[in-house]
């Protein structure tokens, strides 16, 4: 297992949830931390949350404003001098029947879980490429390898990942680019919170799946694992995560269990 204490390392999503927590420990290891989010206040309050704020840079940056993103990965790259790992952990969930929900709604999914996400991924691997080395770990899901009613823009957002960086890896293999993806399942996060609705407001309640899920903290220390071993993609959360192996094997027997648990 490689050491990570002296990368840098940029997070998307890094001001509430897994980002949060990824930053404390990633920082606390004394890597150097390049911190993105939309709300600048936020990222302040997490920098000097670090236990060495001073290797914790903010760096804002709206994932829809796709246009922003080739000067912002420039800023980036000058901020340390380099960059080593990229965290694509920008994401927001939804929970909404298919019937009810709006097709904006969708698109803000595709746009924020997708788009965003390989735009910046884009932007940065140019630079990857010319240094000849890289290592992109995207935050996907469980919902990106298997389906739950109310999640259908969450889920498809989240399997186009999967199919994206899986092409990306076997692509740039050859320029000692590295690409894990990470699959949480129940994280005690907000991320059921601010789930939008079908009309595209946040739901503002929890579930409670994700309350009674994994501590986030414990998901982070999973993860950071995982990016050491350099792991093509790990499974994270309770019980929930062998529905992977379900969904491969018998696929009918989790559409069964899928529903009688009636998760929201």
């Amino acid at each position: 297992m490689e050491s990570i204490d002296d990368r840098v390392i940029w997070i998307t999503g890094g001001s509430s949830g897994i980002g949060e927590a990824l930053v404390y420990q990633l920082n606390s290891l004394g890597c150097r931390i390049i911190l993105s989010a939309r709300r600048e206040n936020t990222l302040t309050d997490v920098k000097y949350n670090c236990k060495f704020p001073d290797k914790a840079i903010i760096l804002p940056l709206d994932l829809t404003d796709f246009k922003s993103l080739n000067a912002i990965t420039k800023k980036a790259i000058k901020i340390y001098g380099k960059i080593d790992i990229l965290i694509n952990n920008g994401g927001l969930s939804q929970r909404s029947l298919i019937s009810e929900t709006k097709f904006e709604v969708y698109q803000q999914m595709i746009d924020v879980n997708y788009l965003g996400t390989i735009n910046i991924t884009k932007q940065l691997l140019p630079y990857f490429i010319a240094k000849k080395s890289g290592h992109f770990v995207t935050i996907t899901s469980l919902m990106g390898k298997f389906s739950s009613p109310y999640r259908s823009g969450y889920c498809g957002a989240k399997h186009a990942l999967h199919g994206f960086f899986d092409a990306l890896r076997m692509e740039h293999e050859k320029d000692n680019i590295d690409v894990t993806l990470i699959c949480p399942g129940f994280i005690q996060t907000n991320v059921a919170k601010n789930a939008l609705t079908g009309d595209g407001s946040a739901l503002q309640k929890e579930d409670n799946a994700t309350v009674n899920g994994m501590p986030v903290k414990i998901c982070a220390q999973k993860i950071i694992a995982a990016i050491k071993k350099k792991k093509f993609e790990t499974y994270i959360g309770g019980k929930e995560k062998y529905a992977i192996y379900l969904k491969r094997f018998f696929p009918k027997l989790l559409h069964k269990i899928v529903l009688k648990s009636n998760v929201r």
